[in-house]
């Protein structure tokens, strides 16, 4: 536990106009402020409905108090919680009166960051409270939830354990190098070793997939004008998001749809057509186009299916980055009479649908998921772009260590190395510039 700090408040719910309004207070020796805004501090954890007053006596507002006494607490300090009236001028000018009564204004994720500081979360916990809070969708907030109550953390704690053992035996093999090794101890090593790596490679698997929910991916649908980009946006979507018209260049401009398929948050972006033209403002659109394409994760090529592969589109195909997967979708099957279907070529996939009447839609939805590596796995849980890099860190030295597995000294170096990179998923192994850019990112009053 940290020596104690001073005392923070914040306004814990949303802003604007609510039927409840929540200030939060953490820190010690909170009798002094509860006295002076209401009274006498309650007992533990009871209801206490009681009058807030200013610094001249006059009621503020009438609420109740909740008091949670250290380490029982959110923070594991002393934490009080004053409910009232979710107005937000009431709310203020009880967040003064805290101000005046000796707290000060906590810093974003302030009460998290003291959770986390006291041994009461661990870092992944901590962070998977903002994800479950900014969750858009409903596994994306069950994942957060196995998170939060410390599954990923289990699993990290639990690699890290395993990983201590096989440290441990090859650290007594480098103290008594003069002694003959027998050979269950080779083999206890080399077993060892091969199921941390097999449950790394699980981890990192369900990591991705949890990543996958948390941030989604970009599509970026490209063509040539006409081709009909905007109408598939409208398709994807239910919406009509996007003018659709005859006239080619109709779109100037880059559109933006955030849509979910299976939960999954998809961010489909609908762009200028690509061709040469004189018109300015759709050259501003063009260039923007490029510059959407080389920051997407998958490519949606919109191609005519009454006129299958164009030189023009050929072109188009030559200046798409070619480590970018990419879907063909050969648009306007009501006009070829054609059925909805999907025809592989080598690596390419080529879907055929009528973004119009919406047939063969449900065909491209599921090639989507495929290509953005999503497959839905039971115990997938929230995680960051950070613990995906320290995951294949540990993965990385690991694989290092096989090849030194010979030279003990180098073998038991990696081996270190990959357990550090694991315990920075955790925050027993994390620097104060991590801790800083983690909770800086949290809302005031969580």
């Amino acid at each position: 536990m940290l020596p104690k700090p001073d005392t923070i408040v914040a306004i814990a719910t949303a802003p604007g106009r609510g039927g409840i309004g929540v200030i939060r207070i953490s820190g010690y020796k909170l009798e002094p402020l509860a006295s002076a805004i209401f009274g006498a501090l309650p007992p533990a954890r009871t209801i206490h409905f009681t009058s807030f007053k200013d610094s001249l006596g006059r009621i503020i507002d009438q609420g109740i108090a909740l008091y949670f006494k250290a380490p029982h607490s959110y923070t594991a300090e002393d934490v009080l919680e004053l409910q009232g009236h979710g107005g937000s001028a009431v709310l203020q000018m009880l967040l003064q009166r805290c101000l005046e009564s000796g707290a000060r204004l906590a810093m974003p994720g302030e009460f998290t960051q003291r959770a986390y500081l006291n041994d009461k979360i661990d870092l992944a916990q901590a962070e998977s409270v903002a994800d479950l809070i900014d969750a858009t969708t409903t596994q994306a907030a069950r994942s957060a939830m196995r998170s939060l109550n410390g599954d990923f953390s289990r699993v990290i704690h639990h690699l890290v354990s395993e990983l201590i053992n096989l440290r441990m035996l090859v650290e007594a093999m480098l103290d008594f190098p003069e002694e003959e090794l027998d050979v269950p101890d080779l083999s206890s090593r080399d077993t060892k070793l091969s199921a941390i790596k097999l449950e790394i490679d699980q981890t990192l698997s369900l990591a991705q997939q949890g990543s996958l929910l948390r941030e989604g991916a970009h599509v970026v649908l490209i063509g040539q004008p006409n081709v009909g980009k905007s109408s598939l946006l409208n398709c994807l979507s239910g919406e009509d998001v996007a003018l659709v018209s005859e006239i080619p260049g109709t779109t100037r401009d880059v559109i933006r749809q955030s849509i979910q398929l299976n939960g999954v948050p998809l961010h489909i972006i609908d762009t200028a057509g690509l061709r040469d033209t004189a018109d300015q403002i759709e050259q501003m659109g063009i260039a923007r186009t490029r510059t959407t394409i080389e920051k997407s994760d998958v490519i949606l090529l919109l191609l005519d299916a009454t006129h299958g592969i164009g030189e023009q589109d050929r072109v188009i195909l030559d200046a798409l980055p070619r480590e970018t997967p990419r879907l063909y979708v050969f648009n306007k099957i009501d006009l070829s009479n054609e059925d909805a279907r999907v025809e592989r070529q080598g690596d390419a996939e080529y879907i055929y649908l009528s973004a119009k009447t919406g047939q063969g839609i449900h065909i491209l939805q599921q090639k989507l998921l495929e290509r953005i590596g999503w497959h839905h796995e039971s115990g997938v849980f929230m995680a960051r772009a950070r613990h995906i890099r320290s995951l294949q860190s540990a993965r990385e030295h690991l694989g290092k260590a096989s090849a030194e597995i010979f030279r003990a000294e180098l073998f038991a170096e990696e081996l270190r190395l990959a357990q550090d990179s694991l315990n920075e998923i955790t925050g027993e192994f994390s620097s104060d510039d991590l801790l800083g850019e983690i909770f800086c990112r949290f809302c005031i009053g969580k």
